[in-house]
């Protein structure tokens, strides 16, 4: 009895060990994450497997709790809470999915995979291992996706150790010759240190100052600068006239994040703006963060308010001749998003964000990593833009 009691709460540990390790923000490090299949299944009861489920996912996402507390300028309790009940939907289907046949475990560790991927369950679905496929096959597309797959199903069977191996040899040699993603030609992504305020001062004086940063880029040669998420603030017909007025100092074309404001809720989206054609809305956030920004419930209840999931619309845009890939901060945080786009074969992604309440913790490192994994697996340029 002593020796189960032992052995369960080392498998607990390591699950820990595994999502702080895997989600670290250090793309090079998301294979580690590949423990977590090992340890679900070497558990020898439901109980385990639930605790080792919720061990990973909560050390993963552990950032949660101080962001939230930032982000309402509030004690951490309301973000405790959050990062506990957003764990419930890994632990639940990791639990109920759970086998003691060993047979079972492939297909039962499969499916959990694809059920955390798509939604319902794949709206809190972080720190998904199948990212990692970008490290260990970068390039290899659908292809290095199917092996990813197949490779964590095999992490769930007694040749576990085997594929193991098989699996640190590919990772090893891909770090030996990683190169960072490439950018797009003729685009710049802009990275801004202005706290809380991007979004929230939207005078007269901080537009100016946004656009002289659009102009300083174009300057260097860039033909398109893409800003960070909420970057104009609300995108009204006043900040359209004076952001289309100011492109015709430029021949570069601005993508920025803005919302869009009506009676029943708002919109999180990427505007285009440049001196020909004004400017317009080229993207809706498919997937804004649960909680704080998409609360469906309260249409349950004939209230208004939160911003709207366009969940599988626009996966891809056309900007400049070419289609792009756009992802909106906690798109870049779950697997679907991405895969729905790539399905519609892009040219590039275009990845930005508003962190500025991540400060202290590794979200926003993690949401780069984890981008960074995915355009490597497909070979594509990426453009990125974050306040902090």
């Amino acid at each position: 009895m002593c020796r189960d009691y032992l052995r369960a709460t080392a498998l607990i540990f390591a699950s820990i060990a595994t999502g702080v390790a895997g989600w670290s923000g250090h793309v090079l490090l998301l294979p580690v994450a590949l423990g977590f299949p090992v340890l679900w299944s070497i558990a020898r009861t439901r109980s385990v497997a639930a605790l080792v489920s919720a061990g990973y996912f909560l050390a993963a996402s552990r950032g949660l709790p101080q962001g939230v507390a930032a982000f309402y300028s509030s004690d951490i309790w309301p973000g405790l809470l959050l990062w506990l009940c957003a764990s419930l939907s890994f632990v639940t289907v990791h639990t109920a999915l759970w086998a003691t046949s060993a047979a079972l475990r492939p297909f039962r560790y499969f499916l959990a995979a694809v059920i955390m991927t798509i939604p319902p369950f794949g709206i809190t679905g972080w720190a998904h291992p199948v990212t990692a496929a970008g490290v260990l096959f970068p390039g290899w597309g659908w292809w290095g996706l199917g092996f990813m797959t197949a490779g964590l199903a095999g992490l769930v069977t007694r040749i576990w150790p085997a594929v193991a191996i098989a699996l640190i040899g590919l990772w090893l040699w891909s770090a030996a010759s990683w190169t960072e993603p490439r950018l797009p030609n003729g685009w710049r992504g802009v990275d801004l240190e202005l706290g809380a305020s991007l979004g929230r001062d939207v005078d007269l004086h901080r537009q100016r100052d946004l656009i002289a940063t659009v102009r300083n880029a174009a300057s260097d040669g860039a033909r398109f600068v893409v800003l960070p998420e909420t970057a104009l603030g609300f995108w009204t017909p006043t900040v359209a006239r004076l952001w289309t007025s100011a492109s015709g100092d430029t021949d570069a074309t601005v993508i920025a994040g803005a919302t869009v404001l009506d009676a029943t809720g708002y919109d999180n989206v990427l505007v285009a703006i440049d001196r020909n054609g004004g400017g317009s809305i080229l993207y809706r956030e498919r997937m804004p963060v649960p909680g704080s920004m998409w609360q469906p419930w309260r249409s349950w209840f004939g209230e208004s308010g939160g911003a709207r999931a366009d969940f599988f619309t626009n996966p891809v845009v056309s900007i400049g001749g070419r289609r792009a890939a756009p992802l909106i901060c906690y798109e870049q945080l779950i697997v679907w998003p991405i895969l729905q786009s790539v399905l519609h074969d892009p040219d590039f992604v275009v990845a930005v964000g508003n962190g500025w309440w991540t400060e202290g913790t590794s979200i926003v490192a993690i949401q780069r990593a984890a981008t960074t994994a995915w355009v490597k697996l497909f070979a594509r340029p990426l453009v990125i833009a974050f306040n902090t």
